[in-house]
């Protein structure tokens, strides 16, 4: 339990469907908060077409303003999603630690998304990754759309392990499934997660949960039951994929990590310098977050029964 880990995504998955421009200044500020809270696992942003995802035109810039200018603490480690060859490129070039990748288990949703099949992007997905691994870089490959798909409904899980299948066979141990839809609910969960660790034991898992039908911290507490070690979460609640068909939010970070403290885990993370970045990034959007510890306050501070 002490090995869980907390992936912060809320600088990419929280802010790329926001039309509101976060200024680069600003994401610093909310890094720095971060870094502060003792989040050490960080998704800084993606390496997209800044036509399709403005919010993420300045990803090169906040790369290299903490792993450039000597302003990374030791031990963080910042993540960045890429899509493409010229992603990862621009990704090795301005300092990415960890290279997130994935495919869409949902034809539908791959070609909205990438412009590519499923088919045609996992042997992209592959050499993508086995090229960051030859970088000495580390690594992540998702399934999007694992649990479902708003387009498609749900997903065949034979789906679903034949690209588990190619990628354990490519040697790439850190897999995700991501709930791009929110479809999941926690025994399908459990099923999904059980079934990988059949294949290989030694696999590291990772999962990412929307809130869209509620099931969000409960498909977490699944996974934890399942053996998934990375959890990846945003500030606030706030995200969703713009290429979706019901775009909804993240699990909050600030709701997991409160109820993962509640039972003496992630105990690193400070929950109220946290909860003092996700209120400022409530106030710049000038809105109520979806996260619930902001509205309700921390229990952690009450004696236990």
């Amino acid at each position: 339990m002490s090995e869980v880990k907390i992936h912060e995504v809320g600088l990419r998955d929280g802010l790329q469907i926001e039309k509101q421009i976060v200024p680069l200044e600003k994401k610093v500020e909310w890094v720095e908060g971060l870094l502060a809270s003792g989040s050490d696992m960080i998704q800084l942003g993606s390496f997209v077409n800044p036509e399709k995802v403005p919010q993420m035109a300045d990803s090169d810039k906040l790369f290299s303003h903490f792993t450039q200018a000597g302003k990374k603490p030791s031990g963080a480690i910042f993540s960045g999603l890429v899509l493409n060859e010229k992603g990862l490129e621009r990704g090795l070039a301005c300092g990415v630690d960890m290279f997130c990748m994935g495919v869409s288990a949902s034809d539908t949703h791959s070609r909205k998304n990438t412009g590519k099949s499923t088919e045609e992007a996992v042997g992209q997905i592959i050499a993508m990754a086995q090229a960051a691994m030859k970088a000495q870089k580390r690594i992540q490959v998702s399934i999007q759309s694992a649990f479902g798909c708003g387009f498609e409904g749900a997903i065949p899980q034979e789906r679903i392990f034949s690209i588990v299948d190619r990628y354990l066979a490519a040697g790439i141990r850190n897999i995700s499934l991501a709930d791009t839809a929110g479809h999941a609910y926690p025994q399908q969960v459990e099923s999904l997660y059980a079934e990988i660790l059949q294949r290989d034991s030694q696999v590291e898992l990772a999962c990412h949960f929307h809130n869209t039908y509620g099931l969000g911290l409960a498909n977490c507490y699944a996974a934890l039951k399942a053996g998934v070690k990375y959890f990846e979460a945003a500030l606030g609640g706030l995200g969703g994929c713009p290429f979706t068909k019901v775009a909804a939010g993240n699990v909050c970070t600030e709701d997991l990590v409160h109820s993962l403290q509640r039972q003496d885990m992630v105990l690193d993370i400070n929950l109220d310098k946290l909860m003092e970045t996700a209120r400022d990034v409530g106030s710049f959007f000038n809105r109520d977050l979806p996260g619930s510890i902001l509205k309700a306050g921390s229990l952690i501070n009450f004696k236990k029964a």
